[in-house]
């Protein structure tokens, strides 16, 4: 019988989870902080913990990071505070199975307990190593993509919410894909949603379904898109383009986890898992009032971003060779080669559309070539995104304009004491920001992680900064 751990500094929680685990069947064990619980997981099998994010001493984020550096496999179960979702998000960052918010409900509790025990039955039934994921429909071997690879690899297993961001055309819903093929629920549905191509009107009873007559034009009952991708994945593709409207009911599905068909009083329960995509800068978005924050940080609990192709030549020519075999066969041709110069083009050339323009390009290529070499004339490319000519979108090494922020400036120590310790720091951490808003292309979520300080409080110092 499975032995779960239950981390919590208050006495009403600890005993009410013991109680409960013990009516389900399972072996239950108590600690009082992060210390007392490591003691116990050293000395004892440990099947599950679930644990509270703040507690005094070794808090819960403390007691997962130091836990999974020995007992990778060991799942964890935070427990969070509604009005904290960067401890959630953190939380799955640190390689927890999933964290539930309080107040829970313990139907709630009880299958994520339920998925977290068969997840580590799983993996130890089929434990590999993490070059067995797989990623057949993903082409590339930078060291940009094998970034990629590895986080795929990571939360896979986990049930996270994911979000990808990226510009059209990088391959988005590949990594969905990957990311419910490497995970518990590869043998149930993936379905995808498009949500710029479902009407505002519409949206809802797409995503929940509706019962006969509920409105115009509803002569059945209709099984909705969530209900579908039950106990699998449901990917909400172009999550950026959804009405604010949309946004809350989507928001109180993914709080409660329960919906009701339009037009219908019965309440229906799911368990799928969401992975959104977005070429859309979703911060911006929230700073305009355009986009949920609390909905952003649902459904970013693992953000991942994909690279356009411009930050990752080196995979063109092993792009261009799929893209070659693929079309010849589709044309019924002798696969052809690229000539050196048509390939220098191609390794030239900005991609504004990304990997789905290369193949476009490979494709007229191919169809447009009459021998077995394909010269430069045949690759359609547009002049305006030649490397060396204007362009709008950055080259692989981009020229530092005259704006940009120099290296933080050296002061003598008159210089230093002049301005005080206060304003030397202010200065510092201005000029830092600056750099990384560069070096991130101007993305607060990428430049957040090189700062290593979270994304609200970087959005917090750039308008205190009255960052541009």
């Amino acid at each position: 019988m499975p032995t779960i751990l239950v981390v919590d500094d208050e006495l009403s929680m600890r005993e009410f989870l013991k109680i409960l685990l013990t009516k389900e069947g399972y072996t239950a064990e108590t600690a009082v902080n992060g210390e007392d619980a490591l003691g116990k997981i050293e000395n004892s099998s440990i099947d599950l913990v679930i644990s509270d994010i703040r507690m005094p001493g070794v808090g819960g984020l403390e007691l997962l990071s130091t836990v999974k550096q020995s007992l990778p496999a060991l799942p964890f179960i935070m427990i969070t505070a509604f009005a904290s979702p960067e401890d959630a998000v953190q939380a799955m960052k640190h390689g927890a199975y999933d964290y539930i918010t309080k107040p829970f409900k313990v139907d709630e509790i009880k299958s994520v307990i339920r998925s977290a025990l068969e997840s580590k039955k799983n993996s130890q039934e089929n434990s590999t190593d993490s070059s067995s994921a797989t990623f057949e429909h993903i082409i590339g071997n930078s060291p940009e993509m094998l970034h990629v690879f590895d986080q795929i690899t990571r939360v896979a297993p986990t049930h996270a919410n994911v979000l990808i961001y990226g510009e059209s055309g990088t391959g988005k819903e590949l990594v969905a894909q990957a990311i419910h093929q490497n995970s518990n629920a590869s043998s149930n549905h993936f379905v995808p949603i498009i949500c710029n191509a479902i009407p505002e009107t519409l949206f809802e009873s797409e995503l929940f379904g509706h019962i006969k007559g509920s409105f115009t034009g509803a002569a059945t009952n209709k099984l909705g898109l969530l209900e579908l991708a039950d106990n699998g994945t449901a990917f909400l593709d172009e999550i950026g383009e959804l009405s604010l409207m949309v946004q809350t009911k989507l928001l109180r599905f993914l709080q409660e986890r329960e919906f009701k068909r339009v037009g219908d009083t019965k309440i229906r329960k799911v368990n799928v898992r969401i992975i959104s995509a977005t070429n859309r800068d979703l911060e911006e978005e929230i700073l305009a009032k355009r986009f949920r924050e609390d909905l952003f940080y649902r459904l970013a609990v693992v953000p991942l971003r994909m690279p356009p192709l411009r930050e990752r030549k080196g995979d063109v020519p092993l792009l261009a060779e799929h893209f070659l075999k693929k079309y010849a066969k589709t044309f019924n041709k002798e696969v052809p080669q690229l000539s050196s110069y048509a390939m220098e083009v191609l390794m030239s050339y900005d991609f504004p559309g990304n990997v789905r323009e290369l193949e476009n390009i490979i494709e007229r290529g191919v169809a447009l070539s009459t021998s077995n070499i394909i010269l430069p004339e045949s690759l359609t490319l547009s002049d305006a995104h030649r490397k060396g000519e204007v362009t709008s979108i950055p080259t692989e090494t981009p020229v530092q304009s005259v704006s940009a922020p120099a290296a933080p400036p050296t002061f003598s120590t008159e210089h230093l004491f002049e301005q005080g310790l206060e304003q030397i720091i202010i200065n510092l951490e201005k000029e830092m920001i600056e750099m990384a808003l560069v070096k991130a292309n101007q993305s607060k979520m990428k430049a957040a992680e090189l700062l290593k300080i979270s994304f609200r409080s970087l959005r917090y110092k750039i308008k205190k900064y009255n960052i541009d």
